[in-house]
């Protein structure tokens, strides 16, 4: 776990390492510092000599303001190395979850990366921060107050070899208790923000059916669960604060007393004590700054694991050792598919599918909801691997080619039409980055988009909201399929993707379509017969099994579920699939 985190210090080692360098350095001084006052007392005010007084103060000032610059450029290196280590992992997070398949993003929640991403990246970044700088202080600061200590009087830093065994016990047990409870609490940080998320997402919803107070109420649970466990963890390692107090103030009477003997029998100096008495709170300082840090740790050791799952996570999906990187068409073979979304073959959502499509052919895919037909499609640009058989691609297996040389040959519109904040270009762009005005118009011709694009007040240079929310639904479909189209993919997959345009645009994207991109395998999975009717395969899904092939007039005489379909939706009546 902690190697695949600081592999990612990166170009801030540097900075990691002069942080403890300049540490030391004010530690040594910090050191030094209690020598010279007594040698003011002994050699200076008790004496009455103002020579000396002046030349050790003003020794005492150089160290002071030495330290102190030291401590200000510990303080600088610290906060860079612990920002860029932060901003690596942060970007070594996002760039392994671009890796993920759909199966390694299904395992962690949304909101559970973005908790990662944010929270717990904050607490790992405090925790390197307190480690290169603090974690180093302390042990060195109590080390040599401690020699310090016994070379002035063995009988009083004997006292601390009884304290250290003390605290050393109370902090395992904080330790012990508090890890577990910190655990908890970050596992619903992540719910905390599921919440936040599908309110924020789902806003209009909400308040269309006047559900604010419900929304209120689930996030107040979860808040207050939050406070609960986080108040429970806290009081945990709030004993450190009393353990800490009640050991310091213990060696401070026990120095008090035993060195006031000492001074009266002649055996210390005023300075010697005075000089004590200032390695005694440097020890306990020292011991008490090590206590912080232990508990951020604890604190951010949840999180520590939680990064580096992220982290480890390989992709299911990778590229064979010599990957083939070019398609020579659009055909699709599926061979006795089978798939589960657990990998268990008791669970098939997929079930023996076996068909052949050829390179430019329209294919409609209908069936009842949950009947398997987005997962089917899926198959084809390896979003997911088949549990069983094989999906094939140009008359080679799909897992044969490079991720990127399949997906750039596949055009994809999902049932979640998803468009990014930026002008309608940069969204159509996604497609082909290199695309030409003319190349982008031609596009949304096509997708019977650029009439509506005209018509507002930028063009092709409106802005789209986050998520697109300044336009219809019929109209982000409709830039959808354009931007799809720019890739000029030698298939095409329209999942669902006309569902919101009237009966009339559908079928003038669908004549665009057998007009003008005719070597283009085209799967159109839609609800209306109308929008697959002249394909030349058809589809019929239902329970993840392959029901019937054929032409529109093919499946009206064979097929008794098209029947119905075609029924329900002619005559308007009957059972609807959906």
């Amino acid at each position: 776990m902690i190697k695949s985190l600081l592999k990612n210090i990166g170009e801030y080692k540097k900075d990691a390492l002069m942080t403890p360098f300049f540490v030391s350095l004010e530690v040594l001084l910090d050191i030094l510092i209690p020598v010279l006052m007594a040698q003011i007392i002994d050699q200076g005010i008790a004496t009455g000599n103002q020579r000396n007084i002046l030349v050790i103060g003003l020794g005492l000032v150089v160290f002071a303001v030495l330290a102190l610059i030291f401590g200000m450029l510990s303080a600088r290196y610290a906060a860079i190395a612990s920002a860029g280590f932060a901003k690596n992992i942060r970007r070594a997070i996002f760039v392994n979850i671009q890796k993920f398949s759909f199966a390694n993003i299904d395992r962690f929640s949304t909101s559970s990366l973005v908790t990662r991403l944010t929270t717990d990246i904050n607490n790992v970044q405090n925790s390197f921060q307190m480690t290169i700088r603090i974690l180093v202080r302390s042990p060195l600061l109590f080390i040599f107050s401690l020699f310090m200590a016994f070379r002035i009087n063995n009988e009083l830093a004997v006292i601390f070899l009884f304290a250290i065994p003390f605290l050393a016990i109370g902090l395992a047990l904080i330790i012990k208790f508090a890890h577990p409870a910190f655990n908890r609490v970050f596992r619903t940080y992540d719910r905390l923000n599921q919440v936040v998320q599908e309110n924020l997402q789902g806003i209009r919803i909400v308040k269309s059916y006047v559900r604010e107070a419900h929304e209120v109420q689930k996030f107040e649970t979860v808040s207050e669960k939050i406070y609960r466990m986080f108040s429970k963890a806290e009081r945990i390692v709030a004993f450190n604060g009393p353990l800490m107090q009640f050991t310091m103030f213990s060696c401070m009477l026990l120095i008090s007393w035993i060195g006031a003997h000492l001074i009266v029998d002649s055996s210390m100096t005023t300075g010697e004590l005075m000089s004590m008495f200032m390695y005694v709170m440097q020890i306990l300082i020292a011991l008490n700054m090590m206590s912080m840090v232990f508990v951020m740790l604890i604190i951010s050791r949840p999180s520590m694991e939680r990064i580096s799952e992220v982290l480890n996570e390989a992709s299911d999906l990778t590229d064979p050792e010599e990957p083939l990187t070019e398609i020579s068409d659009g055909s699709v073979e599926f061979k006795n598919v089978s798939f589960s979304y657990s990998g268990k073959k008791d669970n098939l959502v997929l079930n023996n599918c076996d068909f052949h499509i050829a390179s430019g052919e329209t294919v409609g895919i209908i069936g009842g909801t949950g009947s398997g037909k987005t997962t089917l499609v899926q198959l084809i640009p390896r979003l997911y691997d088949a549990t069983e058989g094989t999906v094939q691609v140009g008359g080679q297996d799909v897992r044969d080619y490079s991720l990127q040389a399949l997906r750039d040959a596949v055009g994809m519109v999902l049932q979640n039409n998803v468009l990014f904040s930026g002008t309608i270009k940069e969204n159509l762009r996604w497609g082909n980055p290199e695309a030409t005005d003319e190349e982008l118009v031609e596009a949304c011709c096509l997708a019977q988009a650029d009439e509506f694009i005209r018509k507002l007040a930028q063009g092709y240079d409106t802005y789209i909201e986050q998520g697109g929310t300044n336009v219809s639904g019929g109209q982000k479909q409709r830039l959808t399929i354009a931007r799809a189209l720019l890739k000029k993919p030698k298939i095409l997959i329209l999942d669902d993707s006309t569902s919101a345009v009237d009966t009339k645009t559908d079928y003038l994207i669908q004549q665009a379509f057998f007009e003008t991109i005719p070597e283009t395998t085209k799967f159109i999975i839609a609800q209306r017969i109308s929008s697959v009717e002249k394909a030349d395969k058809i589809i019929v899904m239902e329970e993840g099994e392959i029901q019937g092939i054929g032409t529109h007039e093919e499946l009206l005489a064979t097929n008794k579920i098209y029947q119905e379909v075609n029924h329900s939706q002619v005559k308007g009546f009957g059972e609807v699939y959906e």
